[in-house]
């Protein structure tokens, strides 16, 4: 059997996909770079990811075939319907590489986990507070 490789930067991660993958995450992180300029990149479960605070905001991976995000956060009716077409599993959205990607609903996911990330924050900050 294989011994899977441990990825230790976000650069060993994108270099083991084809430029068109490359590209697509590429282009990912800039939007989560400008959404959130003081997120800070790291691998986790061998994926790339962003953290805020202390925690991960949100996990991407690119595929053969898709790009994902995960985890899903929570949001409005609205929201929940626009991502419906994209969902895969409980909390993942996967993207196909050969169809248009749609930024905009990828930018209101992103701005949906912060906002979630930063209320969990607040809440651990009260209970320890609260001791």
């Amino acid at each position: 059997m294989e011994e899977k490789v441990k990825l230790k930067t976000i650069e060993e991660y994108l270099s083991s996909f084809p430029e068109e993958v490359v590209i697509i995450l590429e282009k990912l992180r800039g939007i989560i770079h400008t959404i959130a300029p003081k997120a800070e990149e790291a691998i986790g479960y061998n994926i790339g990811s962003f953290k805020l605070n202390g925690s991960v905001v949100m996990y991407y991976a690119g595929w053969k075939r898709h790009i994902s995000i995960y985890p899903v956060p929570a949001g409005n009716a609205a929201f929940k319907k626009a991502i419906s077409v994209y969902m895969s599993g409980k909390s993942t959205l996967k993207f196909p590489i050969d169809e248009p990607i749609p930024w905009e609903l990828i930018a209101a996911t992103i701005r949906f986990s912060i906002s979630h990330n930063l209320k969990r924050v607040k809440a651990k900050a009260q209970k320890q507070r609260k001791k």
